[in-house]
Protein backbone atom coordinates (compact mmCIF):
# COMPACT_ATOMS: atom_id res chain seq x y z
CA UNK A 1 0.00 0.00 0.00
CA UNK A 2 1.54 3.29 -1.07
CA UNK A 3 1.33 6.40 1.01
CA UNK A 4 1.87 10.00 0.03
CA UNK A 5 2.62 12.78 2.48
CA UNK A 6 0.41 15.90 2.13
CA UNK A 7 3.57 17.91 1.39
CA UNK A 8 3.83 16.05 -1.91
CA UNK A 9 0.63 17.50 -3.34
CA UNK A 10 -0.44 21.10 -3.64
CA UNK A 11 -4.05 22.26 -3.66
CA UNK A 12 -4.77 24.86 -6.34
CA UNK A 13 -7.89 26.97 -5.85
CA UNK A 14 -7.15 30.24 -7.62
CA UNK A 15 -6.04 31.43 -11.05
CA UNK A 16 -2.86 32.92 -9.59
CA UNK A 17 -1.94 29.64 -7.90
CA UNK A 18 -2.59 27.74 -11.14
CA UNK A 19 -0.37 30.12 -13.11
CA UNK A 20 2.39 29.74 -10.52
CA UNK A 21 2.19 25.95 -10.77
CA UNK A 22 2.33 26.14 -14.57
CA UNK A 23 5.47 28.26 -14.34
CA UNK A 24 7.12 25.69 -12.07
CA UNK A 25 6.61 22.83 -14.58
CA UNK A 26 6.99 24.83 -17.80
CA UNK A 27 10.34 23.28 -18.70
CA UNK A 28 9.30 19.64 -18.26
CA UNK A 29 9.45 17.19 -21.16
CA UNK A 30 6.63 14.98 -19.81
CA UNK A 31 3.49 16.03 -17.91
CA UNK A 32 1.16 13.47 -16.34
CA UNK A 33 -2.53 14.45 -16.29
CA UNK A 34 -5.76 13.10 -14.89
CA UNK A 35 -9.27 14.31 -14.07
CA UNK A 36 -12.11 13.48 -11.73
CA UNK A 37 -15.57 14.42 -12.97
CA UNK A 38 -19.30 13.92 -12.50
CA UNK A 39 -21.57 12.84 -15.34
CA UNK A 40 -25.02 11.58 -14.46
CA UNK A 41 -27.50 14.25 -15.48
CA UNK A 42 -25.55 16.24 -18.08
CA UNK A 43 -24.24 15.71 -21.60
CA UNK A 44 -20.90 17.34 -20.83
CA UNK A 45 -18.78 16.05 -17.94
CA UNK A 46 -18.73 18.32 -14.89
CA UNK A 47 -15.05 18.68 -13.90
CA UNK A 48 -14.44 18.08 -10.21
CA UNK A 49 -10.63 17.90 -10.07
CA UNK A 50 -7.72 18.36 -12.49
CA UNK A 51 -4.42 16.71 -11.55
CA UNK A 52 -0.99 17.18 -13.09
CA UNK A 53 2.63 16.53 -12.21
CA UNK A 54 6.10 16.41 -13.68
CA UNK A 55 7.75 14.55 -10.80
CA UNK A 56 7.01 13.90 -7.15
CA UNK A 57 4.83 16.99 -6.56
CA UNK A 58 1.22 16.63 -7.71
CA UNK A 59 -0.87 19.72 -8.35
CA UNK A 60 -4.57 19.28 -7.59
CA UNK A 61 -6.62 21.96 -9.32
CA UNK A 62 -10.11 22.74 -8.03
CA UNK A 63 -12.12 23.62 -11.17
CA UNK A 64 -15.11 24.58 -9.01
CA UNK A 65 -13.23 27.69 -7.88
CA UNK A 66 -10.48 28.00 -10.48
CA UNK A 67 -11.07 28.99 -14.10
CA UNK A 68 -8.76 27.56 -16.71
CA UNK A 69 -6.06 30.15 -17.39
CA UNK A 70 -4.12 30.98 -20.52
CA UNK A 71 -0.98 29.61 -18.86
CA UNK A 72 -2.62 26.21 -18.30
CA UNK A 73 -3.98 26.13 -21.85
CA UNK A 74 -0.46 26.84 -23.10
CA UNK A 75 0.86 24.05 -20.86
CA UNK A 76 -1.62 21.60 -22.37
CA UNK A 77 -0.41 22.42 -25.86
CA UNK A 78 3.32 22.97 -25.44
CA UNK A 79 5.89 20.50 -26.77
CA UNK A 80 5.95 18.29 -23.64
CA UNK A 81 4.40 14.81 -23.83
CA UNK A 82 1.03 14.73 -22.04
CA UNK A 83 0.46 11.42 -20.27
CA UNK A 84 -3.05 10.10 -19.64
CA UNK A 85 -4.47 6.64 -18.96
CA UNK A 86 -7.65 5.55 -20.79
CA UNK A 87 -7.98 9.10 -22.01
CA UNK A 88 -11.31 9.34 -23.86
CA UNK A 89 -13.43 10.88 -21.09
CA UNK A 90 -10.52 12.95 -19.75
CA UNK A 91 -10.16 14.49 -23.20
CA UNK A 92 -13.81 15.53 -23.04
CA UNK A 93 -13.16 17.18 -19.66
CA UNK A 94 -10.20 19.15 -21.01
CA UNK A 95 -12.09 20.12 -24.16
CA UNK A 96 -15.03 21.38 -22.11
CA UNK A 97 -13.14 23.05 -19.24
CA UNK A 98 -9.99 24.28 -20.98
CA UNK A 99 -11.28 24.59 -24.52
CA UNK A 100 -8.22 22.73 -25.86
CA UNK A 101 -6.96 19.16 -25.97
CA UNK A 102 -3.67 18.04 -24.39
CA UNK A 103 -1.10 17.33 -27.09
CA UNK A 104 1.18 15.67 -27.96
CA UNK A 105 -0.55 12.81 -26.18
CA UNK A 106 0.55 9.43 -24.87
CA UNK A 107 -2.14 7.11 -23.49
CA UNK A 108 -0.51 4.54 -21.21
CA UNK A 109 -3.42 2.12 -21.68
CA UNK A 110 -2.79 2.13 -25.43
CA UNK A 111 0.95 1.81 -24.78
CA UNK A 112 0.31 -1.29 -22.68
CA UNK A 113 -1.86 -2.77 -25.43
CA UNK A 114 1.13 -2.57 -27.78
CA UNK A 115 3.21 -4.44 -25.22
CA UNK A 116 0.95 -7.47 -24.80
CA UNK A 117 -2.45 -9.01 -25.29
CA UNK A 118 -4.37 -6.97 -22.69
CA UNK A 119 -5.90 -3.99 -24.52
CA UNK A 120 -7.90 -2.48 -21.66
CA UNK A 121 -5.69 -2.75 -18.58
CA UNK A 122 -6.92 -0.52 -15.75
CA UNK A 123 -4.64 1.96 -14.03
CA UNK A 124 -4.37 0.09 -10.72
CA UNK A 125 -3.41 -3.14 -12.49
CA UNK A 126 -0.97 -1.23 -14.66
CA UNK A 127 0.82 0.18 -11.61
CA UNK A 128 0.87 -3.22 -9.96
CA UNK A 129 2.24 -4.80 -13.16
CA UNK A 130 5.12 -2.35 -13.58
CA UNK A 131 5.80 -1.06 -10.07
CA UNK A 132 4.67 -3.90 -7.79
CA UNK A 133 2.61 -1.34 -5.84
CA UNK A 134 -1.03 -1.72 -4.80
CA UNK A 135 -2.83 1.59 -5.01
CA UNK A 136 -5.77 2.45 -2.73
CA UNK A 137 -9.19 1.75 -4.29
CA UNK A 138 -11.52 3.15 -1.64
CA UNK A 139 -11.95 6.56 -3.26
CA UNK A 140 -12.63 5.33 -6.79
CA UNK A 141 -16.34 6.16 -6.63
CA UNK A 142 -16.32 8.86 -3.99
CA UNK A 143 -18.06 12.22 -4.46
CA UNK A 144 -15.41 14.45 -6.02
CA UNK A 145 -17.70 17.49 -6.06
CA UNK A 146 -17.83 17.69 -2.26
CA UNK A 147 -15.62 20.24 -0.58
CA UNK A 148 -13.32 20.00 1.16
CA UNK A 149 -11.89 16.80 -0.27
CA UNK A 150 -10.56 14.39 2.33
CA UNK A 151 -6.81 13.68 2.68
CA UNK A 152 -7.58 10.18 1.38
CA UNK A 153 -9.17 11.59 -1.78
CA UNK A 154 -6.24 13.95 -2.34
CA UNK A 155 -3.76 11.11 -1.90
CA UNK A 156 -5.68 8.94 -4.35
CA UNK A 157 -5.78 11.76 -6.90
CA UNK A 158 -2.09 12.58 -6.51
CA UNK A 159 -1.01 8.96 -6.88
CA UNK A 160 -2.94 8.73 -10.13
CA UNK A 161 -0.51 11.11 -11.81
CA UNK A 162 2.71 10.48 -9.88
CA UNK A 163 2.80 6.78 -10.74
CA UNK A 164 1.80 7.52 -14.31
CA UNK A 165 5.22 9.08 -14.90
CA UNK A 166 7.03 6.11 -13.40
CA UNK A 167 5.06 3.57 -15.42
CA UNK A 168 5.57 5.47 -18.66
CA UNK A 169 9.35 5.51 -18.18
CA UNK A 170 9.34 1.70 -18.15
CA UNK A 171 6.82 1.36 -20.96
CA UNK A 172 8.75 3.74 -23.21
CA UNK A 173 11.93 1.73 -22.80
CA UNK A 174 10.16 -1.50 -23.75
CA UNK A 175 8.39 0.10 -26.72
CA UNK A 176 11.72 1.33 -28.08
CA UNK A 177 13.18 -2.17 -27.74
CA UNK A 178 10.28 -3.60 -29.74
CA UNK A 179 10.35 -0.82 -32.33
CA UNK A 180 6.74 0.14 -31.56
CA UNK A 181 7.07 3.70 -30.34
CA UNK A 182 5.98 5.00 -33.76
CA UNK A 183 2.88 2.80 -33.53
CA UNK A 184 1.96 4.45 -30.24
CA UNK A 185 2.59 7.98 -31.48
CA UNK A 186 0.37 7.35 -34.53
CA UNK A 187 -2.38 5.84 -32.42
CA UNK A 188 -2.41 8.66 -29.87
CA UNK A 189 -2.37 11.32 -32.58
CA UNK A 190 -5.45 9.60 -33.97
CA UNK A 191 -7.12 9.76 -30.55
CA UNK A 192 -6.61 13.52 -30.44
CA UNK A 193 -7.94 13.87 -33.99
CA UNK A 194 -11.05 11.86 -33.14
CA UNK A 195 -11.66 13.82 -29.93
CA UNK A 196 -11.46 17.09 -31.83
CA UNK A 197 -13.95 15.92 -34.43
CA UNK A 198 -17.54 16.88 -33.72
CA UNK A 199 -19.90 13.90 -33.79
CA UNK A 200 -22.70 16.39 -34.36
CA UNK A 201 -21.16 17.78 -37.52
CA UNK A 202 -19.96 14.55 -39.12
CA UNK A 203 -23.29 12.80 -38.60
CA UNK A 204 -21.79 9.38 -37.91
CA UNK A 205 -23.42 8.54 -34.58
CA UNK A 206 -26.07 6.46 -36.36
CA UNK A 207 -23.42 3.98 -37.54
CA UNK A 208 -22.96 2.77 -33.95
CA UNK A 209 -26.36 1.08 -34.15
CA UNK A 210 -25.85 -2.67 -34.61
CA UNK A 211 -29.22 -3.28 -36.29
CA UNK A 212 -28.95 -0.91 -39.25
CA UNK A 213 -29.31 -3.81 -41.68
CA UNK A 214 -32.98 -4.03 -40.70
CA UNK A 215 -33.72 -0.59 -42.17
CA UNK A 216 -34.39 0.24 -45.81
CA UNK A 217 -32.62 3.35 -47.23
CA UNK A 218 -35.44 5.77 -46.32
CA UNK A 219 -35.70 4.40 -42.79
CA UNK A 220 -31.93 4.59 -42.51
CA UNK A 221 -31.99 8.24 -43.60
CA UNK A 222 -34.69 9.01 -41.04
CA UNK A 223 -32.63 7.38 -38.28
CA UNK A 224 -29.52 9.27 -39.42
CA UNK A 225 -31.33 12.62 -39.39
CA UNK A 226 -32.86 11.98 -35.97
CA UNK A 227 -29.50 11.07 -34.41
CA UNK A 228 -27.93 14.24 -35.85
CA UNK A 229 -30.79 16.29 -34.38
CA UNK A 230 -30.43 14.59 -31.00
CA UNK A 231 -26.65 15.16 -30.90
CA UNK A 232 -27.17 18.86 -31.44
CA UNK A 233 -30.00 19.15 -28.92
CA UNK A 234 -28.32 17.18 -26.15
CA UNK A 235 -25.27 19.43 -26.45
CA UNK A 236 -27.38 22.58 -26.54
CA UNK A 237 -29.48 21.53 -23.53
CA UNK A 238 -26.58 19.74 -21.76
CA UNK A 239 -28.62 16.57 -21.24
CA UNK A 240 -27.64 12.88 -21.46
CA UNK A 241 -28.72 11.41 -24.79
CA UNK A 242 -31.18 8.98 -23.23
CA UNK A 243 -32.82 11.78 -21.25
CA UNK A 244 -33.92 13.34 -24.52
CA UNK A 245 -34.66 10.16 -26.50
CA UNK A 246 -32.85 6.82 -26.58
CA UNK A 247 -31.25 5.10 -29.57
CA UNK A 248 -33.83 2.34 -29.18
CA UNK A 249 -36.75 4.74 -29.56
CA UNK A 250 -35.21 6.60 -32.49
CA UNK A 251 -34.68 3.26 -34.21
CA UNK A 252 -38.30 2.27 -33.55
CA UNK A 253 -39.52 5.57 -35.02
CA UNK A 254 -37.36 5.01 -38.11
CA UNK A 255 -38.80 1.52 -38.53
CA UNK A 256 -42.43 2.74 -38.35
CA UNK A 257 -41.95 6.04 -40.25
CA UNK A 258 -45.04 7.64 -38.63
CA UNK A 259 -46.98 10.26 -40.57
CA UNK A 260 -48.70 11.97 -37.62
CA UNK A 261 -48.74 12.23 -33.84
CA UNK A 262 -51.24 9.41 -33.51
CA UNK A 263 -48.99 6.96 -35.36
CA UNK A 264 -45.99 8.22 -33.38
CA UNK A 265 -47.80 7.64 -30.08
CA UNK A 266 -48.65 4.08 -31.15
CA UNK A 267 -44.98 3.10 -31.29
CA UNK A 268 -43.97 0.90 -28.36
CA UNK A 269 -42.02 2.86 -25.76
CA UNK A 270 -43.03 6.30 -27.00
CA UNK A 271 -44.58 8.17 -24.04
CA UNK A 272 -46.96 11.17 -24.21
CA UNK A 273 -44.33 13.67 -22.95
CA UNK A 274 -42.06 12.77 -25.88
CA UNK A 275 -44.92 13.20 -28.35
CA UNK A 276 -45.83 16.53 -26.79
CA UNK A 277 -42.33 17.99 -26.57
CA UNK A 278 -40.47 16.49 -29.51
CA UNK A 279 -43.18 14.91 -31.67
CA UNK A 280 -43.39 17.62 -34.32
CA UNK A 281 -39.62 17.65 -34.78
CA UNK A 282 -39.39 13.86 -35.11
CA UNK A 283 -42.26 13.80 -37.62
CA UNK A 284 -40.62 16.57 -39.63
CA UNK A 285 -37.37 14.58 -39.83
CA UNK A 286 -39.25 11.45 -40.90
CA UNK A 287 -41.03 13.50 -43.58
CA UNK A 288 -37.68 14.88 -44.73
CA UNK A 289 -36.41 11.33 -45.18
CA UNK A 290 -39.58 10.35 -47.05
CA UNK A 291 -39.01 13.14 -49.56
CA UNK A 292 -35.25 12.69 -49.89
CA UNK A 293 -34.25 12.14 -53.57
CA UNK A 294 -33.46 8.52 -54.32
CA UNK A 295 -29.88 9.27 -55.29
CA UNK A 296 -29.15 11.01 -51.97
CA UNK A 297 -30.27 8.15 -49.74
CA UNK A 298 -27.65 6.13 -47.85
CA UNK A 299 -26.88 2.65 -49.14
CA UNK A 300 -28.66 -0.23 -47.48
CA UNK A 301 -26.64 -1.86 -44.71
CA UNK A 302 -25.78 -5.51 -45.51
CA UNK A 303 -27.26 -8.19 -43.26
CA UNK A 304 -24.37 -9.48 -41.09
CA UNK A 305 -26.13 -12.86 -40.85
CA UNK A 306 -26.25 -13.35 -44.63
CA UNK A 307 -23.91 -16.17 -45.73
CA UNK A 308 -22.07 -13.93 -48.21
CA UNK A 309 -21.37 -11.33 -45.53
CA UNK A 310 -20.43 -13.94 -42.93
CA UNK A 311 -17.90 -15.64 -45.21
CA UNK A 312 -16.07 -12.41 -45.94
CA UNK A 313 -16.20 -11.25 -42.35
CA UNK A 314 -14.81 -14.59 -41.17
CA UNK A 315 -11.97 -14.42 -43.71
CA UNK A 316 -10.95 -10.92 -42.64
CA UNK A 317 -11.24 -11.73 -38.96
CA UNK A 318 -8.92 -14.70 -39.53
CA UNK A 319 -6.34 -12.40 -41.17
CA UNK A 320 -6.50 -9.98 -38.23
CA UNK A 321 -6.41 -12.70 -35.56
CA UNK A 322 -3.41 -14.47 -37.09
CA UNK A 323 -1.43 -11.27 -37.58
CA UNK A 324 -2.24 -10.14 -34.01
CA UNK A 325 -1.02 -13.46 -32.64
CA UNK A 326 2.19 -13.06 -34.64
CA UNK A 327 2.71 -9.57 -33.18
CA UNK A 328 1.54 -10.66 -29.70
CA UNK A 329 -1.06 -7.94 -29.38
CA UNK A 330 -4.84 -8.03 -29.04
CA UNK A 331 -6.68 -8.34 -32.40
CA UNK A 332 -8.72 -5.18 -31.73
CA UNK A 333 -5.48 -3.18 -31.68
CA UNK A 334 -5.06 -4.10 -35.33
CA UNK A 335 -8.65 -3.78 -36.49
CA UNK A 336 -11.91 -3.48 -34.58
CA UNK A 337 -14.96 -5.52 -35.43
CA UNK A 338 -16.70 -2.39 -36.72
CA UNK A 339 -13.82 -1.71 -39.11
CA UNK A 340 -13.88 -5.30 -40.41
CA UNK A 341 -17.62 -5.01 -41.02
CA UNK A 342 -17.09 -1.72 -42.87
CA UNK A 343 -14.55 -3.38 -45.20
CA UNK A 344 -16.96 -6.21 -45.98
CA UNK A 345 -19.76 -3.75 -46.71
CA UNK A 346 -17.51 -1.74 -49.01
CA UNK A 347 -16.58 -4.86 -50.95
CA UNK A 348 -20.21 -5.96 -51.28
CA UNK A 349 -21.16 -2.48 -52.48
CA UNK A 350 -18.24 -2.44 -54.98
CA UNK A 351 -16.76 0.60 -53.25
CA UNK A 352 -13.02 1.33 -52.73
CA UNK A 353 -11.70 -0.30 -49.57
CA UNK A 354 -10.66 2.04 -46.75
CA UNK A 355 -7.83 -0.23 -45.65
CA UNK A 356 -5.94 0.72 -42.48
CA UNK A 357 -3.20 3.29 -42.91
CA UNK A 358 -0.23 4.21 -40.77
CA UNK A 359 1.78 1.43 -39.16
CA UNK A 360 -1.02 -1.09 -39.79
CA UNK A 361 -0.67 -0.82 -43.55
CA UNK A 362 2.45 -3.00 -43.70
CA UNK A 363 0.78 -5.77 -41.71
CA UNK A 364 -2.76 -5.84 -43.06
CA UNK A 365 -3.50 -4.13 -46.36
CA UNK A 366 -2.10 -6.75 -48.73
CA UNK A 367 -3.55 -9.61 -46.69
CA UNK A 368 -7.00 -7.97 -46.63
CA UNK A 369 -7.09 -7.53 -50.41
CA UNK A 370 -5.88 -11.08 -50.92
CA UNK A 371 -8.48 -12.59 -48.56
CA UNK A 372 -11.33 -10.76 -50.26
CA UNK A 373 -10.08 -11.53 -53.75
CA UNK A 374 -10.07 -15.25 -52.95
CA UNK A 375 -13.79 -15.01 -52.14
CA UNK A 376 -14.74 -13.01 -55.23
Amino acid sequence: MSSLAPSLYQWIDSADALDAACEQVAGASVIALDTEFFRENTFFPVPALIQFTTGDMAYLVDPLSTPCTAAFRDLLQNSAIKLLHACSEDLEVFQHWAGVLPAPLIDTQVAQAFLGETPGMGYQKLVEHWMGETLPKEETRSNWLERPLTPSQCEYAALDVIYLLKVWGLQAEKLEQLGRREWLDDECASLIEQAGRSVESDGQWYTRQRQLWRLDPRQLEAYRLMTIWREGETRRRDLPRNWLVSDKLLFAVAEKMPKNRYELAEIEGVKPPLVKKEGDTLLLLVKQAQHCPEGDLPARWPDPMHPVFKRRFKALKKVVTEKAAELQIAPEMLLRRRDIEALVMQRLANQPLTTPGGWRDAYLTQEIHQALEELS
